[in-house]
């Protein structure tokens, strides 16, 4: 019978834990954008040649900036 009360008080340690660490993540913003993961697949380019493009469309735009 001891073991049971043992049990239970560590899981409710580690529930309480758990609690603790989704409260502090929720209040730091760790769960704001629920919405670009779901849409991003349907954004992904299926053309290799286009990504080629728009990165080395990026990368002078940078280098441009930085001048």
């Amino acid at each position: 019978m001891d073991i049971l009360y043992l049990m239970i008080l560590c899981s409710v340690s580690v529930g309480i834990v758990f609690l603790i660490i989704f409260i502090y993540n929720a209040r730091n913003g760790q769960f704001e954008d629920d919405e670009s993961p779901a849409v991003r697949i349907l954004l992904d380019r299926d053309n290799p040649v286009e990504r080629e493009t728009e990165t080395e469309n990026k990368k002078i735009n940078t280098e441009e900036k930085s001048d």
